[in-house]
């Protein structure tokens, strides 16, 4: 029987994988975060008709004489560069820019994925959009443990931001040193208990014109205290700290220029509790929340992983890919550090599919079918004509 049938055979069987990839390809010009592939051929094993020989000095070596066997599919390479980014505005859209692999736990298996369009579920958790758990760190009263198990990333519905006492609080500006003596200045600021519940805190400055100094009184209601501030060519000193209850009321900043009266309570340390208003994407993948009370905390942290190899990572469906025994295994880790992309809110990575390629290779892989197939028809002529020989 004649190879060339063989050939021609193995050539449709390799143009056909290269447009079944080729259509696929296609296929996902629009799935968010789609890595295209393209078919790697080989030939297969040459048939040795003779061996090569061995110059001497009479008469020169030959080469060996083979004849191939057709061509074979040597392997389907993904292509991992980087896709455009498309700008979405929603908060749970991310998109990693760089390196790295979101990590989702699906059922008992543990997936990674750059598709970074996620949802909350009823139960407060981040997940992928076909239902897999996304994995990172949550905060635990404001604080992210470093290092510690990758778990779910779960928000609960009214996480509330918890009351803080005031313990602290900053007075600054200025003191007109050209005030007449007697000259009051009131400057009110509310404060916070520690469960929440807010008092206001009353400092009265009056100005003696004899040395320049200023009597300090302040009270909560509760308790008060009293003080004397001076100054020395406008620099605060004497009393440059009063403490009323649970406040320490800090004045060295506070300065005694003429003509300017700026003085004030400038910042506290307490709040009273809030909910959670909404929250936003930081570029190490920390989810940072903002409450009704105007504090903003960390609520979670995303893990990223890397693979030494990732074009070794298996396509599992769903824009996910598992570990395979030739990727190596994951290295978890967070955006932004050393191996590792960042990551940006609000936006996804489109596919890398180039059509005008795709569609180049949908032209090559046709004529390269259609020759096969004339391969095959031509050695079907002649062996035809080898049946015709007896009539």
């Amino acid at each position: 029987m004649l190879r060339s049938l063989y050939s021609g055979i193995s050539g449709l069987r390799a143009h056909q994988t290269m447009l079944d990839v080729t259509g696929n390809n296609i296929a996902n010009v629009n799935t968010t975060a789609f890595k295209a592939s393209s078919v790697v051929f080989q030939d297969t094993l040459s048939q040795l008709m003779t061996g090569a020989s061995l110059a001497t000095p009479d008469a020169g070596g030959t080469n060996p004489s083979q004849v191939g066997l057709g061509v074979q599919v040597a392997g389907i390479s993904t292509n991992l560069t980087q896709g455009s980014t498309q700008s979405t505005g929603r908060n749970t859209d991310m998109m990693i820019s760089g390196d790295g692999y979101f990590v989702a736990q699906s059922g008992g298996e543990r997936l990674y994925t750059r598709a970074g369009s996620f949802n909350w579920d009823s139960l407060g958790r981040l997940t992928t959009a076909d239902g897999a758990l996304l994995q990172g760190w949550t905060a635990v009263n404001g604080e992210i443990a470093p290092g510690g198990v990758v778990g779910p990333i779960l928000i609960p519905l009214g996480t509330v931001s918890p009351a803080k006492q005031t313990n602290l609080a900053a007075v600054s500006g200025n003191l007109p040193s050209d005030s007449a003596d007697g000259a009051e200045v009131k400057r009110d600021v509310q404060v916070y208990d520690e469960v929440g519940n807010a008092r206001t805190l009353s400092l009265t400055f009056t100005f003696n014109a004899e040395d320049g100094s200023w009597d300090m009184s302040g009270t909560d209601g509760t308790d008060s205290a009293t003080g004397n501030l001076t100054f020395a060519g406008g620099i605060a000193g004497g009393d440059t700290s009063l403490t009323i209850g649970s406040v320490a009321l800090d004045l060295t900043g506070v300065t005694g220029f003429a003509q300017l009266k700026t003085v004030g309570i400038v910042r506290q340390d307490g709040q009273p509790a809030g909910s959670l208003q909404s929250f936003n994407i930081s570029s190490d993948g920390t989810l940072v929340g903002s409450f009704s009370n105007g504090a903003t905390e960390p609520l979670a942290r995303l893990a990223l992983a890397t693979f030494t190899n990732p074009s070794a990572l298996e396509k599992a469906g769903g824009s996910s890919y598992r570990a395979s025994v030739n990727s190596g295994d994951p290295v978890l880790g967070v955006a932004g550090s050393d191996g590792f992309g960042s990551l940006a809110g609000g936006a996804l990575e489109m596919s890398n599919v180039d059509l005008s390629q795709e569609f180049t290779n949908l032209i090559v892989a046709q004529r390269g079918f259609q020759a096969n197939a004339r391969i095959i028809t031509t050695s079907d002529e002649v062996l035809q004509e080898l049946t015709n020989l007896k009539r």
